[in-house]
């Protein structure tokens, strides 16, 4: 039996509109998962870790994401939006006191792998919560700000770490007090925020059933790699790029790694925010000869040690990004049965997670045996090489169906 939203809670409560409200809370929550972004180098030094070291305890976040997809990723349309978005603001903050607390390797891992369930639970429901929070005629804005306050958090975290790395005392400890203070008006926000779906009286809880109906098949394996391709560039800015700005850039302050962190997802926000301006016959392809072109600057600039190239190679993978993924997220949300889009939208993301986790522990293995310079240009060349092959199957599929 199933318990409608109270109609007395609604959008009114709040002095901005519901869904802009839980998109905050969406931002403040995914920004404390980039956190340790600008902080690895202080781990790394204190602790005495290799490259490889430093990509593992970032790949155990993706871990622990694929396992909240996996796990819980239908379980708010049995238990509520509003009670799976506070069990992902408990286990952030869960988290950032790991972090606060943490001595070595093992707690490390742990608190990276705790952040990513929070970071699962919030990716498979705060993003229909705030769809289904919006007035009928804001659903464009609503998907919007859904997907931009996910790419925004995840670049304020490296800025708000960085700058305290730079400049405050406690450089492996303060970020993650200051997150557990931006969770506190988060929690205040989602407790205001109204339900959005029909809790089961008796939930049934399950595994999210990962499945391709045969309508999306054919359109699933040129967005999942471009998908793919666009996701281990992101894993790589995150996870190595600070090494690339200290030791071939020359680049130490914190803040200013930070803030390069953070362009690449502002950059992809803003390729989300264009995407609908591009015909749609032109946006998975737009995205992919931008992430190229920025993969080609990015092997430039360890190649020649060229800041400008590192710059305008970051704007172009962020605007290829953004616009591939949600080009390629629309292109399969239209072409599933409405009653099986949970299931394709989860296996597309597992697919992105896969590709932030495995492939950067394959760079960090590289960089700690042949140098960062070396790694990065044959980084950019095999993800270049997916995009290709990504550009060759959707020629190949738009052919077979005129």
């Amino acid at each position: 039996m199933l318990r409608h939203p109270h109609p007395s809670t609604n959008a009114h409560t709040f002095r901005m509109p519901a869904y802009l409200a839980l998109a905050l809370v969406f931002m403040i929550n995914m920004a404390g998962t980039t956190l340790p972004t600008a902080i690895y180098h202080d781990y790394q030094t204190t602790y005495g870790f290799s490259p490889a070291t430093i990509t593992e305890i970032f790949a155990a976040y993706a871990v622990g994401v694929l396992g909240a997809l996996l796990a819980m990723g239908s379980w708010s349309d049995q238990l509520g939006r509003k009670r799976m978005l506070m069990a992902g603001l408990v286990a952030s903050a869960v988290s950032a006191l790991i972090f606060l607390f943490a001595d070595g390797l093992v707690m490390l891992l742990l608190g990276r792998l705790v952040s990513g369930i929070s970071a699962g639970i919030f990716t498979s429901t705060a993003t229909v919560a705030v769809i289904e929070a919006s007035p009928a005629d804001s659903r464009a804005k609503a998907m919007l700000a859904a997907t931009s306050s996910n790419m925004l958090g995840l670049g304020f975290g490296p800025v708000l770490s960085g700058a305290l790395v730079e400049f405050a005392p406690w450089p492996m400890r303060l970020s993650y007090l200051a997150h557990i203070a931006f969770l506190v008006p988060a929690w205040l926000l989602l407790r205001r925020a109204p339900e959005t779906a029909r809790v089961a009286d008796r939930p049934r809880l399950h595994m999210q059933r990962i499945a391709l109906p045969r309508e999306v098949r054919a359109a699933f394996v040129p967005a999942a790699l471009s998908g793919f391709a666009g996701f281990v560039v992101v894993g790589f800015f995150t996870a190595v790029s600070p090494q690339l700005m200290r030791n071939v850039l020359g680049y130490h302050s914190g803040l200013l790694i930070g803030l390069a962190v953070f362009f690449i997802f502002l950059c992809s926000a803003i390729g989300q925010a264009v995407e609908k301006r591009i015909p749609q016959k032109w946006r998975q392809r737009t995205g992919s000869v931008a992430l190229v072109i920025g993969l080609a600057l990015l092997g430039l600039c360890a190649w020649q040690h060229s800041s400008v190239a590192f710059v305008i190679g970051t704007m172009l993978c962020g605007l290829g990004q953004g616009i591939s993924f949600r080009a390629a997220l629309g292109e399969l949300s239209n072409r599933s049965p409405a009653e099986r889009k949970a299931e394709v939208t989860a296996a597309f993301f597992v697919v992105l997670y896969v590709a932030i986790s495995l492939p950067v522990i394959a760079i960090g293995v590289a960089v700690q045996r042949i140098g960062i310079t070396p790694a990065t240009i044959a980084f950019a060349a095999i993800t270049v090489v997916i995009v290709l092959i990504s550009l060759g199957w959707l020629h190949r599929v738009e052919k077979a169906q005129s």
